[in-house]
């Protein structure tokens, strides 16, 4: 810690609803209104560390409330040193498991305590982290969901447009094959050969009909396959990335630094995008990058924009950051854009300030 010690006083916690721009088509759901839980990390000495999390839902976000308070009590009068605090957090909910909400809450948790030790320092999160601002390469994931071929080819070039990206993902999990390479077909020939097209089945797929689909993208072009399978059948994705030559992208639904470690034990990725909500927030994230340094796996970003792009730019093995503009209504100040590259941000801490006309008009009672 520097001189500047923080104290944790309490955790402000808000409900939002914020509507799509794009509703997303997914094999497995369609999302229309983004449900994020706002988290204010107030401290007796004034800095507040803020954060968000994704709920999903309404109901979602009524799942993050009571985790998230049973750590304001556990973490009241705590010093804000991240790195200490993280193992605490994840031993005081020890008794709600180590995955799933509870992680999830301990990485909202994470997050803001990052920010305000940021913050506290005069410093943007990622010089804290031992890394540099500048730039980080993005690509748009804001749309090219399950809709008709003619839309999602339509769809792909205003994406592109909008930051000049060099990469935009397209998702797929149709009822057929050909379906899905219609679209894909659709989208490469009305884009160019020169972007770069990752696909994502959102986990759609059975393990024979993820090879078959993925042998046939071999021949088209796709720069990555995500989730083609349930995320945690490691023996399944370990088939897969095995028989399939286009790359393995997993891990945006793993719980910790130690689910991204036994996926890459166990060969069941070529790629891995932790999400900072569910590895356990920015520590979680740290430990994360250390064991993808050490196989030499690519690391990618899932959702979070303000949060990603500060660790990525902290990540030995950066690869891409996913780009999409949910939270953005909420937010005081956007994540840039520009030449597909994400600017990070130079203020203290994340970058995360709140629009608080928006909050009020999104805010929905739990």
């Amino acid at each position: 810690m520097t001189d500047a010690a923080l104290t944790i006083r309490d955790l402000r916690l808000r409900s939002v609803v914020v509507p799509l721009k794009r509703p997303l088509v997914t094999r497995v759901v369609t999302i229309d209104k983004a449900a994020f839980v706002l988290i204010d990390l107030e401290t007796e000495e004034g800095v507040t560390g803020r954060a968000y999390l994704f709920g999903y839902s309404l109901a979602g976000n009524a799942c993050f409330v009571p985790p998230l308070r049973w750590l304001a009590d556990a973490m009241k009068g705590e010093t804000v040193d991240p790195e200490t605090l993280y193992p605490k957090a994840r031993k005081a909910l020890t008794l709600m498991g180590h995955e799933g909400i509870a992680m999830m809450a301990v990485s909202g948790f994470d997050m803001a305590c990052w920010d305000a030790y940021a913050k506290a320092q005069g410093k943007p999160l990622v010089e804290v982290l031992g890394g540099k601002p500048g730039k980080v390469p993005a690509y748009n994931s804001n749309g090219l969901g399950l809709i008709g071929s003619e839309a999602v080819a339509d769809e792909a070039q205003t994406l592109i447009a909008e930051g000049k990206y060099t990469a935009v993902k397209v998702r797929l999990g149709r009822e057929t094959l050909d379906d899905d390479l219609t679209a894909f077909r659709a989208v490469r020939n009305a884009i160019g050969p020169d972007i770069l097209l990752p696909v994502d089945f959102n986990q759609g797929l059975d393990v024979d009909e993820a090879i078959l689909r993925g042998q046939a993208l071999d021949a088209e072009d796709a720069y990555w396959i995500e989730e083609p399978i349930r995320y945690d059948d490691l023996d399944g994705n370990a088939r897969i990335a095995r028989d399939v030559e286009t790359p393995i992208q997993n891990g945006e639904n793993f719980y910790g630094p130690e689910a991204a470690a036994r996926a890459i034990e166990a060969k069941a990725l070529d790629y891995l995008m932790p999400d900072v909500e569910r590895i356990g927030g920015v520590s979680g994230w740290m430990q994360t990058a250390k064991i993808a340094e050490a196989a030499g796996i690519p690391v990618s970003s899932h959702l979070f924009p303000e949060f990603s792009s500060h660790l990525l730019a902290a990540t030995p093995t950066a690869h891409w950051l996913e780009f999409t503009d949910w939270a953005a209504p909420l937010m005081a100040t956007l994540v840039e854009v520009e030449d597909g590259h994400v600017q990070i941000s130079s203020t203290p801490g994340a970058g995360v300030e709140w629009n608080e006309e928006a909050v009020e008009k999104y805010a929905v009672t739990l």
